[in-house]
């Protein structure tokens, strides 16, 4: 079952190389069982005992039954759907050296090392005119279309000991030798006759081509590209479609590069969805919930354990991770900590604490911004994972379902 599990996870990684892929697949997994999807400039007329979807800029979801304990409220799951990549930039083609190349920005904390010397495809989505009506569509070009080469070691002795990356001129995908009509290239994959298509705007984002898999002698660890965070959707996913506790799963984009937009966990997606559940019972429907924000956490790292704090580091394989923050980085208490402890026990399932060092900055999660904007009490949690925010990420093949586990029964605690 667990085998399973992971295969099926990485099989939804692989299809999902940006958030409008994630959140297309979750959408049409979320139809077949029976979730009818809502839109957000529409009056909303919810039946006891009927599930709903609504997604906000395709690149944010929003999945919940119907309807909440009254007891209890909702048990919310809250993850994201963006990973930190190479952003085309909107005029990208250059040329140098003889060589045709696609101007990126780095999105989000990007550790931009890994991204040297991998085959890189490129997706996400276009803006274009047909005659005069103004398109949409998605596109995934999986095909080695871009490389970025290293500088070879004779032109620069210090790289094995002190390389930096100017993010500018440094790390820009090679594509051609020949002409590129960059245009029609991209209109190409939307329609093979794209004579009579206009490009308005895109976002489009390389990847990796290489897929997912299992590795190590045992085929203990999992290693993909987007573990983080996609990983969390696809755990939450599952556990609303099994669990027979009121549920709502909540994916949101841009929580990379802060939260702060329409469609992050710092816009009014989620609280707007909520308030048309509730009505004028939102606020005690929010004091009965719970919140857990489900985002990748460090493993210890066996190479350099130095950089973890020695009683709170998380090892892979061994459990679900707890984040704790005493200025609130992290939104988890004694409280929600206890009840998810509880719920893990039960079930036989190990926990483990993860505390940066006091001498080191703490990353953050959607779990502050949305006990903030909701008012709701909310525990921070992630599976241990290497390598965070690089090209490829590695991660133990027990950790995601027993965390899957865990959800799926917490609102029995």
């Amino acid at each position: 079952m667990m085998r399973e599990f992971n295969e099926e996870m990485i099989h939804f990684i692989d299809a999902s190389p940006t958030p409008f892929h994630a959140v297309m697949w979750m959408a049409k997994t979320l139809e077949c069982r029976g979730f009818i999807r809502l839109a957000e400039d529409e009056e909303w007329e919810l039946e006891i005992g009927s599930d709903y979807y609504v997604t906000r800029n395709d690149s944010s979801i929003i999945a919940f039954t119907y309807p909440p304990c009254a007891e209890k409220g909702y048990t919310i799951v809250g993850a994201h759907t963006d990973s930190p990549h190479l952003r085309l930039k909107p005029t990208p083609l250059t040329t140098s050296a003889g060589v045709k190349r696609l101007g990126v920005e780095p999105y989000g904390g990007v550790l931009l090392n890994p991204w040297f010397d991998r085959d890189l495809g490129l997706a996400g989505r276009v803006v274009y005119l047909e005659g005069e009506v103004r398109k949409e569509a998605l596109i995934n070009i999986n095909l080695p279309i871009a490389v970025i080469p290293s500088l070879a070691i004779h032109l620069d002795r210090d790289a094995n000991s002190s390389r930096s990356i100017n993010a500018q001129s440094d790390i820009v995908p090679l594509i051609a030798t020949g002409d590129v009509d960059f245009e029609s290239f991209i209109l190409s994959h939307i329609q093979e006759d794209s004579s009579h298509l206009t490009l308005l705007a895109h976002e489009l984002s390389f990847y990796d081509c290489q897929k997912g898999g299992f590795v190590g002698i045992n085929q203990e660890f999992i290693t993909s590209a987007r573990l983080d965070n996609l990983l969390s959707c696809y755990v939450g996913l599952q556990a609303l479609l099994e669990s027979s506790y009121p549920m709502m799963l909540a994916c949101m984009d841009h929580e990379e590069v802060g939260s702060d937009s329409h469609v992050g966990a710092g816009g009014t997606f989620v609280e707007e969805t909520l308030r048309r559940i509730a009505g004028e019972e939102f606020g005690t429907l929010m004091r009965r919930s719970l919140m857990v924000s489900c985002d990748n956490a460090h493993a210890q790292h066996p190479n350099f354990p130095s950089k973890h704090e020695s009683e709170h580091a998380p090892i892979l394989n061994q459990g679900v991770a707890i984040k704790i923050n005493s200025n609130q980085r992290y939104a988890t208490s004694s409280r929600t900590q206890g009840r998810f402890v509880q719920c893990a026990r039960a079930l036989h399932i190990p926990t483990q604490i993860f505390v940066t060092r006091s001498d080191m900055g703490c990353g953050s999660t959607i779990g502050p911004i949305s006990a903030t904007h909701l008012g709701i009490e909310t525990i921070d949690v992630g599976v241990p994972t290497l390598g965070m925010h690089s090209i490829r990420e590695l991660s133990g093949i027990s950790d995601a379902y027993g965390l899957y586990r865990i959800l799926m029964h917490l609102g029995d605690y």
